[in-house]
């Protein structure tokens, strides 16, 4: 009874496991089945296939996040990296800045050095080491003093002309009146000395940055442009320095002189350097010494 309940179950089930066995066989060959002309799997080329979509998508998702919190990470050493860059840049700017300080400046002196050969008159350079900030005054402070043989009323000039006299001296130090404080004066010509008759003094005008020249007959041909030159008349200024340019013409008349506005040539605004000239005027004769033909043994014998 039992054996043919047995034998009646397994006809029941065999075709139930023909159907596994078939389905097996079939998932076996799939497996190794191959594209006849690639000769590809064709199983993992279909899982491929449906799984390629995907696999870009993450792929895109994992880089894009990657990338983000990479960049965060890299925020700070960029940031030093641009500070400590920007530091150097600075440092190389200051470099070239200084450089071409050194390199003005040197022109500078030797401009002053050539003045001496100009000029013929010993001289001391010196360093403008202050500047009078009153609107009341054109005075500078330059770094040399009396232990220099810088003295009072000795003129002081750059390479580009006149700039003004020593008013005060310390062992050390020396105060410039600028030729253009209203205090400020020097003899001047129009042209060269004994090529011209345009004789004159030039007077400062104050922060006008400016000097006016006097006295210049109204009969004298002055034109914009005209040069202006010290006579040396003024018992400060030696003969032959560059005053300045004529910028402005008021023309006089036979009874009326010009009016001469002229632009000194030293640029007083930017003084770094300047020359102090160790020059003394020459002494001028007494009056009785000058006049021909007096007995001065009978002058003082009459006294």
């Amino acid at each position: 009874m039992a054996s043919s309940r047995t034998q009646k179950e397994i006809r029941q089930r065999a075709p139930l496991w023909l159907v596994m066995l078939l389905f097996v066989n079939l998932i076996v060959m799939a497996v190794d089945a191959q594209d006849n002309f690639t000769k590809q799997n064709v199983l993992k080329d279909g899982i491929q296939t449906v799984a390629s979509p995907v696999q870009r998508a993450t792929s895109w998702v994992t880089s894009t996040v990657g990338d983000f919190f990479h960049q965060l990470g890299s925020f700070g050493s960029t940031a030093s990296e641009n500070d400590r860059l920007s530091r150097k840049l600075a440092a190389k700017e200051l470099e070239l800045r200084n450089a071409k300080d050194a390199i003005a400046e040197n022109e500078r002196l030797r401009e002053l050095m050539d003045l001496k050969d100009k000029t013929g008159y010993e001289q001391v350079a010196a360093r403008v080491i202050a500047r009078d900030a009153s609107v009341w005054f054109n005075t500078v402070t330059i770094g040399r003093g009396s232990s220099s043989g810088v003295a009072l009323n000795m003129p002081v000039v750059t390479a580009g002309g006149i700039v003004g006299r020593v008013i005060a001296v310390s062992p050390w130090t020396a105060q410039v009146m600028l030729i253009t404080d209203e205090k400020a004066a020097a003899g001047a010509i129009i042209g060269k000395l004994g090529e011209s008759g345009a004789l004159g003094s030039v007077r400062g005008l104050g922060n006008s940055g400016l000097v006016e020249m006097r006295y210049v007959s109204g009969l004298q041909t002055v034109s914009v442009g005209d040069y202006i030159m010290t006579t040396g008349q003024d018992g400060i200024y030696p003969p032959g320095l560059n005053v300045g340019e004529v910028v402005q013409v008021k023309q006089g008349t036979a009874t009326q002189p010009h009016q001469i506005y002229i632009k000194p040539s030293a640029q007083l605004d930017r003084l770094s350097e300047v020359a102090v000239l160790l020059y003394s005027p020459p002494q001028r004769p007494a009056p009785e010494q000058a006049l021909p033909n007096v007995d001065k043994t009978k002058v003082v014998s009459d006294k």
